[in-house]
């Protein structure tokens, strides 16, 4: 069985041919990504091993892999995609460490030759487009976050006795004053009644006149910025649109990822801490979970297991988490993780125990983001509801 290793560039790709012996054929061939230079690699390999029977092997670059990857198995062809770090680690075996795309390409190629690898599995198409917007929900709640930082920026120059008023600032009853008022000079000169109005309706009638008159008293007695009001009631009005549309996007968009998370038979959401939401990213990341042969795989695929450091009678005691593999992954245990922590189940008593031992809270948080990644593995391996147990 020949091997084909590409290397995975933004524009070019480059290709190398390797005999079941290790042997490049010929060559490397680079290759444009296009549909001509993609036809140019298939008349590459003909050239070269005529209708041998051939596998590819790739690294996860990006996104950069994903159309030679559909093309090829479009045609029919086993693909296995790595992580590079794998071919790093054959790179490092070479005394120069000479880095080229023909050199990677072959390296690449011999990866999956010597069959040491773990490929990352595309699952079907139902997975990756689960991944794709769970990946870009991600980057819409990270948006969210930074406007969040600037409006209150801006409300700790204009009016920093807002914040106290409220037990959050994002409240519904929160942003709707600031919506209508955007300044504490708007929000002194507003009638009492109109502004009750708008706290009873958004508090759904739960905050009563008082809590009008305490903002109205600490807007007239503010100790922020008077001058350039108008600069700031720009800005803030201009942010606050972007959040509520942000805000939009988002409910459309965990209405989208659910409905994908529902075509699968999956009980990830039913361990305590992981919502819907949490659960659709995890096994989106994860894909079939039967490609790990065992819990601590799916730990090192994480990137949260512990790293080794370890030198003649020298042992490390204070190892950090390797943080390799899927970091889309590792960030959504850990906010489940985190959840957990504090969640009225086997975990929380768990969390509890390390914190008992001495253990920091990120260690302890880190602990129980280990021992959850071994439930979640059992229950995808398993296909049934979460069923309590005792961790400690």
């Amino acid at each position: 069985m020949y091997i084909i290793g590409i290397d995975i560039g933004k524009n070019h790709h480059e290709a190398s041919i390797v005999s079941p012996k290790g042997r490049q054929i010929g060559h490397s061939l680079r290759f444009a990504t296009t549909h001509k230079g993609a036809d140019s690699l298939i008349s590459f390999i003909f050239k070269n091993i005529g209708d041998s029977p051939c596998v590819f092997g790739m690294e996860a670059t990006g996104h950069y892999w994903y159309p030679i990857y559909s093309f090829l198995k479009f045609k029919g062809y086993t693909i296995y995609v790595i992580n590079p770090i794998q071919s790093d680690s054959l790179r490092k075996m070479y005394i120069r460490q000479t880095k080229n795309d023909s050199i990677d390409s072959f390296l690449i190629a011999e990866v999956i030759r010597f069959g040491q690898f773990e490929a990352t599995s595309m699952a079907d198409e139902t997975i990756l487009a689960m991944r794709q917007l769970c990946r870009y929900r991600d980057s819409v709640v990270s948006s969210g976050t930074e406007i969040k930082l600037r409006i209150s920026t801006i409300m700790e120059q204009i009016f920093p006795e807002y914040g106290k008023q409220f037990s959050s600032l994002w409240l519904g009853t929160s942003m709707g004053i600031l919506e209508k008022y955007l300044t504490p000079e708007n929000i002194q000169n507003a009638p009492i009644d109109e502004l009750f109005e708008i706290i009873k309706d958004k508090s759904h009638n739960k905050l009563t006149i008082k809590k009008s008159v305490s903002i109205k008293d600490a807007a007239a007695d503010t100790f922020g910025i008077k001058i350039a009001q108008d600069a700031f009631a720009f800005q803030l009005k201009q942010l606050i649109d972007r959040l509520n549309f942000l805000n939009e996007q988002l409910e459309a968009l965990d209405h989208e990822i659910l409905s994908y998370y529902e075509k699968f038979d999956c009980y990830l959401h039913t361990i305590p801490g992981i919502g819907m939401i949490a659960a659709a990213t995890i096994l989106a990341e994860i894909g079939d979970i039967h490609r790990f042969k065992n819990s601590s795989a799916l730990v090192t695929f994480a990137g949260i297991d512990p790293t080794v450091r370890q030198s003649g009678e020298f042992n490390s005691i204070h190892n950090h988490m390797s943080k390799r593999g899927s970091s889309y992954l590792r960030h959504a245990i850990f906010l489940a993780a985190t959840t957990c922590s504090f969640h009225n189940s086997p975990l929380n008593a768990y969390y509890k125990k390390k914190r008992e031992q001495g253990k920091h809270h990120l260690t302890a948080t880190g602990a129980v983001a280990r021992k959850l990644t071994t439930v979640i593995y059992a229950v995808l391996r398993n296909g049934k509801p979460y069923e309590p147990k005792s961790f400690c």
